[in-house]
């Protein structure tokens, strides 16, 4: 079973934000941490999508994937939503179980089969019981014909008193919208698919407001949903980012909007991180497949003066039966540049060169968290770390 992060943040922050900590203590804790960690947490290919009309494996089509409560009050009672689920294949279908997170989320759903072409529904409520909180629940649906799950969210904030449409999205304007936060995160995308998220936004103006996208990145689906947004009134951003084959590990793609025909002076960005794609490798695939296994997951570059530029290297053996093949690497801190190897043939070793320029670190125990993007099913995002103390 593959092994994730519940995202490193709160144990990194634990490790990092004392910069008291000893070398020891800080080496241990890693250690610990990467053999449960070896990959970020990653979306549940694309039936995480939002865009309308998600289909899925060319056996159904869901109209959303994702819906957002936006933000309730603790009086505001059980909420509740619907999701149209239509069979888009060539055999009769049914929902056979939907399963929630917890018991705070009820679901009921179509329960005869549903004929080619025709629809069905499943309805979920959350209780709203659980106080002042945000939320965001899963329903887990089994349908017969798809080999997994399909992964629908349900996700608000509940507020212990009614909040103002400015107080809730005057973070940011642009112009006359209201927005929590410029940058958006992308589920992680798996090429050949598409996979992408929604935020609420708001018309902090007068009049409503119409919005559209201009110097949109390729590969890049945003649209606000109504278009148009009543004055004092929220409506949804939709983003979705479709795989580039040129494209591996973190990326950020953008996109202006445009109020009421003027062009905001600030764009929108959207960060993504996309890897391979083997769901539809055989078992003999996989077992013949690279398998990357490096020494060490966590290399010390010693103590170094502060704005120096610190030299490590990460080992690794492909143990697998085909070439190893390493696409990016992604650092969480900025001044990182490393050598990626060409293949590296079955049985073969090799290395990554890394080097940290510290004139952008704070003095005192660093963690720098790396992410490599690789050809091996079994692990296709694996996570390393440096260590050391900048003086």
């Amino acid at each position: 079973m593959m092994k994730h992060v519940i995202y490193c943040a709160a144990i990194l922050s634990a490790i990092c934000g004392c910069r008291n900590a000893n070398s020891a203590e800080v080496k241990k804790a890693l250690q610990n941490l990467s053999q449960t960690v070896e990959e970020p947490t990653m979306a549940l290919a694309p039936e995480e999508s939002t865009e309308d009309a998600v289909p899925v494996n060319g056996v159904v089509e869901f109209d959303k994937t994702v819906h957002d409560f936006g933000d309730i009050g603790v009086g505001d009672g059980p909420q509740s939503c619907t999701f149209t689920v239509k069979n888009i294949g060539q055999e009769p279908i049914a929902i056979y179980e939907v399963v929630t997170s917890c018991g705070c989320t009820d679901a009921n759903w179509t329960r005869e089969p549903l004929q080619p072409g025709k629809t069905g529904t499943i309805s979920a409520t959350y209780k709203n019981e659980d106080g002042p909180v945000p939320f965001d629940k899963t329903l887990t649906v089994y349908i017969a014909g798809l080999n997994k799950p399909v992964i629908l969210r349900l996700r608000g904030v509940v507020h212990e008193k009614k909040k103002s449409v400015e107080e809730l999205y005057g973070a940011q304007k642009l112009g006359s919208m209201g927005l929590k936060t410029l940058s958006y995160k992308v589920p992680n995308v798996l090429q050949g698919e598409s996979a992408g998220d929604e935020a609420k936004v708001a018309n902090l103006g007068k009049q409503p407001l119409k919005v559209t996208f201009t110097d949109v990145s390729p590969h890049l689906t945003v649209e606000v949903s109504p278009a148009t947004i009543p004055a004092g009134e929220t409506a949804s951003l939709r983003y979705t980012v479709q795989a580039d084959p040129d494209v591996w590990g973190r990326h950020v793609y953008y996109a202006t909007p445009v109020l009421n025909g003027k062009k905001a002076d600030k764009a929108l960005a959207f960060t993504a991180l996309t890897r391979g794609n083997f769901a539809a490798w055989t078992p003999e695939q996989r077992k013949n497949a690279a398998q990357c296994i490096f020494d060490e997951s966590t290399v010390s570059f010693g103590t170094v003066k502060a704005g120096t530029k610190a030299e490590c290297v990460f080992t690794f053996t492909n143990k697998g039966k085909s070439p190893l093949a390493f696409y990016s690497l992604d650092a969480d801190s900025e001044g990182v540049t490393a050598t990626l190897p060409g293949e590296t043939g079955a049985q073969k070793k090799g290395s990554i060169p890394v080097t940290l320029d510290t004139s952008s670190l704070p003095k005192g125990e660093t963690v720098v968290m790396l992410t490599v993007t690789t050809n091996c099913p079994a692990r296709p995002l694996i996570n390393l770390f440096l260590t050391g103390l900048v003086k």
